[in-house]
């Protein structure tokens, strides 16, 4: 039988260490939940930390949310904390969680004092050997650097006594239980630890050993290595060196989309730097949606034609996103002539019904609301919802499927929702659990399973779902006038590149409840102010609109003249 776990409480926020509490929860969920991944060692010193005295655990966790690991003990001032400072630091010390005399460098003695307090430290070295004593800090860093070179502790730096510095002891630790409990390193401890997790409500998922998303421990080594790659590039390291150090592939479709991601962004580095046989190798090796198109326009500019041709008439035979598809088609147009090829036929243009309005200006509110009061009518309301409409129908319907507990969907029980959710295979790993509530829509069966999901999950929050903007009413009108079918390949259309495929729906949508044919029931409607133009994405919308029949338009506002013509 399949062991689900337990499910934590969010911290009380009338407690002043409510952090205390919520770094807790993390520890134990990361214990709990992965505590065969993690050492002996390791899961001695998260034992020791749950532990500590209350004073030493919020003063330690308040010291791994800040950045560095050197702190100046006079610096450590939190008025929540229910004994000295001192004592907790003492405390920490005894118990190896602080370093009493870490080595420091010129930069770290640059960072941990203030120019203020440097120039009077060293106002008789400076002195002594002639400088003035209100050198600014660079000049003053480079008088000292021949003079100051080896790491030495900080009572060593200067011949006046100075505050202690200590340095936090186990952030490698630290930084795998993060990676553990978030899914990644981009988010920091305060992402959690400061936030005020009862604000809001999350969706029970079920947490299994199955839906783990890191089921070995050379998993998390994998992730931290790749971590390290991309911190490499981030600093400019030269892309050929950090290409070396980026782990082999491995058997977790999750660890690939990051490892196809780190390929894509190694290959822009490469790039730069002139290194283009690496970055096409980068690309080439990378699965990720964008590597493909930038391989084979950087093909063309070496005028690599027939190379840059073979590769692209492969992949149009692939399924592409929109915007894959556009720039797909316009690299061939450019390519066909080199390779002496005949120009691919361009698709035929889209038909955009477009209509333009003169509305005298308000003295408030945007031109969509502008727009919709003009538009609405008793019997054809008009409602603004530009986003929001589509995606919670698709959410509503499909719920079980968005919280699915699968590997890598979900690492704790704080998800609005799943964590590949924009990633490439988020749909491959889910196509029968869609289908099965898209089946639901040749039938009237999904306009309960919506209804129901509505009633049921009220508040719980939802990547698709926005509560404040969606109501019943609103709901129940679009099921009345959107035929099931334009409902299905809106859908679609969504899940081929959900990250941008939830944006770019028209501003308004107008219902016609009492039209004859149910196509004619209601409109979308983009409405564009003087001077705003389609944007691309929004171009894309409406051409698919026109392809499956699913009415829509753009309506232009121009404001009325109201100067004084004499």
């Amino acid at each position: 039988m399949r062991q689900v776990r337990s499910y934590p409480k969010t911290a009380d926020l009338d407690n002043p260490l409510y952090y205390v509490e919520n770094i807790n929860t993390l520890v134990d969920w990361v214990a709990e939940h992965h505590g065969d991944l993690l050492t002996e060692a390791e899961r001695a010193r998260l034992k020791n930390f749950r532990q500590l005295p209350i004073a030493a655990r919020a003063l330690l966790t308040r010291m791994i949310m800040r950045s560095g690991e050197l702190f100046r003990v006079d610096k450590l001032n939190y008025p929540e904390l229910p004994q000295p400072e001192t004592e907790a630091v003492a405390e920490l010390i005894a118990q190896q969680w602080l370093d009493p005399a870490p080595l420091l460098d010129m930069n770290d003695v640059f960072r941990l004092f203030t120019l203020a307090e440097l120039r009077l430290l060293y106002a008789d070295w400076l002195a002594h050997n002639g400088l003035p004593k209100n050198l600014p800090k660079a000049r003053l860093r480079e008088a000292l650097a021949d003079a100051e070179s080896e790491p030495k502790p900080v009572d060593r730096w200067f011949e006046q006594s100075v505050p202690p510095v200590v340095q936090v002891q186990g952030m490698a630790l630290f930084d795998r239980i993060r990676l553990m409990f978030f899914g990644n390193l981009r988010q920091s401890w305060t992402d959690f630890v400061l936030v005020e997790l009862g604000v809001q409500q999350f969706e029970t998922v079920p947490f299994t050993p199955e839906s783990r998303a890191f089921q070995h421990r050379a998993e998390v080594d994998s992730y931290l290595q790749m971590h390290q790659c991309r911190e490499r590039l981030d600093a400019g390291e030269a892309a050929d060196e950090v290409w070396a150090a980026i782990p082999d592939p491995v058997d977790n479709s999750w660890l690939t989309s990051r490892r196809n991601r780190l390929l894509l962004e190694l290959g822009r580095q490469a790039e730069r730097q002139g290194n283009s046989e690496l970055a096409l190798q980068a690309w080439a090796a990378s699965g990720h949606r964008e590597a493909r198109l930038k391989q084979l326009r950087l093909l063309e500019r070496l005028k690599r034609f027939e190379e840059a041709w073979d590769i692209a008439s492969q992949w149009q035979n692939g399924e592409l996103s929109d915007a894959e598809a556009q720039g797909l088609e316009r690299l061939l147009k450019r390519l066909a002539p080199k390779v002496g090829e005949p120009k691919p036929q361009a698709p035929p243009k889209p038909l955009i019904r477009e209509f333009t309005v003169t509305l005298p200006k308000p003295d408030t509110g945007s031109v969509e609301h502008a727009a919709l009061a003009y538009l609405s009518a008793e019997k054809a309301p008009v409602f603004y919802v530009e986003n929001t409409l589509i995606n919670a129908l698709f959410g509503l319907l499909c719920w079980p499927v968005i919280f699915k507990p699968i590997a890598g969907a979900f690492f704790h029980p704080f998800h609005i929702g799943p964590a590949d959710l924009t990633r490439e295979d988020f749909v491959a790993r889910r196509q029968a659990d869609f289908d099965q509530c898209f089946a639901l829509l040749e039938t009237e069966a999904y306009r309960p399973r919506i209804v129901e999901t509505f009633k049921a999950k009220q508040g719980i929050a939802n990547p698709f779902v926005a509560w404040p903007v969606v109501t019943e009413e609103l709901l129940a009108l679009a099921m009345d006038c959107i035929p099931a079918q334009h409902l299905r390949v809106l859908f679609d259309r969504l899940l081929t590149n959900v990250k941008e495929h939830r944006s770019g729906f028209p501003d308004l949508i107008r219902f016609i409840p009492n039209a004859e044919a149910p196509e004619h029931r209601y409109e979308m409607i983009e409405v564009k102010g003087p001077g705003d133009r389609l944007q691309d994405h929004q171009r894309r919308w409406l051409a698919f609109f026109d392809q499956h029949g699913i009415p829509a338009s753009v309506c232009y506002v121009r404001w009325q003249d109201t100067g004084n013509h004499s």
